[in-house]
């Protein structure tokens, strides 16, 4: 049985995109007190603050499918961050030169870094979906393109209400072009 959208239309739909958005938040202050535990000389609690934050991302991740946050669609919607990851890696790249040159050069060798990880994730996804998918087909459908992420709305993107923003990045439905 799927737990996908089993609360969204709900009233319990708010209440469990509270917590998705405290769990996914929680993800992010953990990574951070590990980084800030390690700088300061914490070392013995920084695989803990690790453990937490990975524990974190997968109750976010449980409490998105059971709103919907996503298209059920995995394949799709991995076809489209497969897409994203590659497009990151030049983004990440193009931040970490203005953070060097504003003279931060010691976090823009991290973020080149983190570039090369966004890169290699989507090396990684194009091998998945080379093994599982090894014949894509294009979209069915009118297909808008988020201009910051690269994520692929399939559909007419105004039959979605009017709240609707980007799965990946938050934009709003608004920021969506047409595909060529």
């Amino acid at each position: 049985m799927s737990i996908y959208v089993l609360t969204k239309g709900t009233e319990l739909e708010q209440m469990i995109k509270a917590i998705m958005t405290a769990e996914a938040n929680g993800t992010m202050m953990y990574y951070a007190l590990a980084r800030l535990a390690k700088e300061q000389g914490y070392d013995d609690i920084v695989d803990d603050l690790i453990e937490a934050a990975n524990q974190e991302a997968v109750h976010a991740g449980f409490y998105s499918v059971l709103n919907g946050k996503y298209p059920q669609d995995f394949w799709g919607l991995l076809r489209t961050v497969q897409k994203a990851e590659v497009n990151g890696e030049a983004q990440v790249m193009a931040m970490a030169e203005k953070v060097r040159a504003a003279g931060f050069a010691e976090a823009a060798d991290e973020m080149e870094v983190f570039a090369k990880q966004e890169g290699h994730h989507g090396v990684v996804l194009a091998k998945i979906l080379e093994k599982h998918l090894p014949e894509q087909k294009a979209p069915a459908g009118q297909v808008y393109i988020c201009p910051v992420c690269g994520f692929e709305h399939v559909g007419d993107i105004n039959n979605e209400p009017e709240d609707y923003v980007c799965p990946l990045c938050g934009q709003p439905k608004s920021a969506f072009k047409p595909a060529n």
